[in-house]
């Protein structure tokens, strides 16, 4: 079967069609206007019988690509007829033709500032059939009131508000070039039938209405047996005009043919997700692919427990996203929902208390579709922290910054199983993950998962504030204004000629009230150690103990050592990112000075997602 058929169609057949509803468009088409001069171009392309391109065509009547349509802007008499149509290309061209020959309204268009304004439009008679004048300068355009007039609106420099007065102006209105008998025999009996006249009104007619009348236009049908993704693929890429659609739009329109309203079924989604912060930057599609995912899944178990042959793929593609039927999503949205809700609660029991502290945003939806199909058990504690090694691999092998959908299809299916079957299979992703020492040189900024994650682990542990005392968890995290601050400080490690690929690392970095780090200031650590003390107002080894819980050696620090500092502390986040990921870390130590641009480079340019 071919996906098209390839005519050509006449420009009023065309356009009556809009008008009595056969040719309409998809909801999802987003309006926008094409300007005034753009407008005289194309209907002086028109008048020549020049090509301005082909429109592509949908046949309706494909239950399964069923969107919601709406009719061409301008469109009143269609009578709510059901199209047989629907434009996928040659949105504006088709509207803007429309528009000026046949709604018979003034047009909403733009000047060349990009300001709205009303146009009619209108052909010069005379310089349309002058030789010597090019077709471009014979379409006109003028304002809603059809008067043009200078010195303040005191003179008038044309006027075109009566039909006797575009006569006289040898204008002839565009939107009568449907029906223009009418206007002809007014026109001759305002000229009282000169000959002259009859002539000029004969050439231009031949010359210039025939064109409009003959003007056939290329059609690129697509059939109605085409599957919805090949539908939407194509109009993306025809639609340069116009704005990328998203999956959520072209789902949104295919579920308004069924009066189902996907954008406030999101709204309410956005509202419950307001109370857990981790899940602020969840947008609209995270949600459809997870249930995407979580559907292929349920649809694969039930392949396998009937004995079929042909077991349907687990995938969150954008085929299969825009595939979804409106009865799964219905089936699958709350559970979902609860899914993702479920993994905001045991992040922040894991110290991720914000959206911006997620090291992948990506990660969420295979783990809130994991969480989905397993229920209740996840809150055994070593189910938990087999889901935790799954969640860290994936963070500190940094699995989740692209090409991800194959990546979620297998974590759905391999940890799900690892956990509910307790079946003794290593998912992929943990398999996959591995961490390299020398990569902490590299954590300079929240740009990178791994920096993130590091951040933390070193929330774990009953870690304390250095001035206050108080332990840092979520409730503190935002009373307390908890960021991470370097702990000998960047003045100071510039004074001394500390390389920025060890101050800059995550490894000379903490969680610290605003507060603190005010104090801490750009002095050594054996200064503002103890000025941390005295303000703290207690012991020695009560000091020292709150100054362990960041994992730092206390002696390096007052003795100003970075690189003894340095080296120890690394050691310690280490062993944390190994107990995170439940694998040993191999020691291959770089010599200091060995770092250079490169990795900086690397850094400061890998994106979250």
């Amino acid at each position: 079967m071919e996906a098209f058929d390839s005519t050509k169609r006449n420009l009023y057949d065309i356009l009556k069609d809009v008008d009595n509803g056969k040719i309409q468009l998809p909801e999802f088409q987003r309006g926008w206007v094409w300007d005034d001069d753009r407008i005289k171009g194309l209907l002086a392309s028109v008048a020549k019988s020049y090509p301005i391109g082909a429109i592509m065509l949908l046949e309706t009547g494909n239950e399964s690509i069923k969107f919601k349509t709406k009719p061409v802007e301008g469109v009143k008499s269609f009578n709510g007829n059901k199209p047989e149509m629907l434009i996928l290309d040659g949105q504006q061209r088709i509207t803007s033709l429309y528009q000026t020959i046949i709604s018979n309204e003034v047009v909403k268009t733009k000047n060349s500032k990009g300001y709205t304004i009303t146009r009619w439009y209108y052909i010069d008679m005379v310089k349309a059939l002058d030789s010597s004048s090019d077709m471009d300068d014979a379409i006109f355009s003028i304002n809603e009131n059809k008067i043009i007039t200078k010195n303040i609106g005191r003179d008038i420099v044309l006027d075109l508000s009566t039909e006797e007065k575009e006569f006289k102006n040898f204008m002839y209105p565009v939107n009568k070039l449907d029906a223009y008998d009418e206007w002809r025999m007014k026109f001759m009996e305002f000229w009282n039938y000169e000959k002259e006249k009859i002539e000029f009104w004969n050439d231009f007619e031949n010359k210039i209405i025939q064109n409009f009348k003959s003007y056939n236009i290329p059609i690129i049908l697509m059939k109605k047996e085409n599957p919805k993704d090949a539908v939407c693929q194509v109009f993306e890429k025809v639609n340069t005009g116009g704005m990328s659609l998203t999956v959520f739009e072209l789902l949104t329109a295919s579920f308004a043919a069924d009066d189902y309203d996907l954008k406030a079924d999101w709204k309410s989604i956005k509202d419950i997700f307001k109370e857990f912060r981790v899940l602020a930057n969840t947008s609209n599609i995270d949600i459809i692919q997870a249930i995407t995912l979580f559907s292929t899944y349920k649809k694969r178990c039930e392949d396998i427990s009937q004995g079929k042959s042909n077991i349907t793929a687990v995938s969150a593609k954008r085929k299969d996203m825009l595939n979804l039927y409106l009865d799964e999503y219905k089936k699958y949205k709350d559970i979902i929902i609860n899914g993702f809700i479920k993994a905001a609660k045991i992040l922040t029991e894991n110290h991720i208390y914000k959206a911006n502290d997620l090291p992948y945003t990506t990660q969420l939806i295979p783990m809130a579709a994991i969480l989905a199909e397993l229920g209740n058990i996840i809150d055994n504690i070593g189910n938990k922290n087999k889901l935790m090694q799954w969640f860290w691999c994936g963070v500190f092998g940094e699995l989740y910054g692209s090409a991800n959908e194959t990546r979620y299809a297998l974590d759905m299916m391999q940890v799900t199983d690892w956990i509910k079957n307790n079946n003794n299979e290593i998912p992929r992703t943990i398999y996959d993950a591995n961490f390299s020492p020398d990569r902490l040189y590299t954590l300079r900024s929240r740009n990178s998962a791994a920096y993130k994650g590091v951040y933390a682990l070193l929330m774990d542990d009953n870690i304390k504030d250095w001035l206050t005392a108080t332990k840092i968890d979520f409730s503190t995290y935002f009373s307390e204004a908890i960021d991470i601050h370097h702990i000998f400080p960047v003045a100071w490690c510039k004074k001394n000629n500390i390389s920025r690929n060890y101050y800059d690392s995550i490894v000379n970095k903490t969680p610290l009230s605003g507060r603190t780090n005010r104090i801490v200031s750009g002095d050594a650590p054996s200064k503002y150690l103890e000025r941390l003390k005295n303000n703290a107002r207690v012991s020695d080894d009560d000091f020292y103990n709150i100054l362990k819980s960041h994992l730092v050696d206390i002696d390096s620090m007052n003795k100003d050592d970075f690189y003894g500092f340095f080296e120890y502390r690394k050691e310690q986040i280490l062993q944390k990112i190994e107990k995170a990921m439940g694998k040993s870390i191999p020691r291959n130590q770089k010599e200091e000075g060995e770092f250079n641009e490169n990795e900086e480079y690397v850094e400061e340019n890998q994106l979250e997602n």
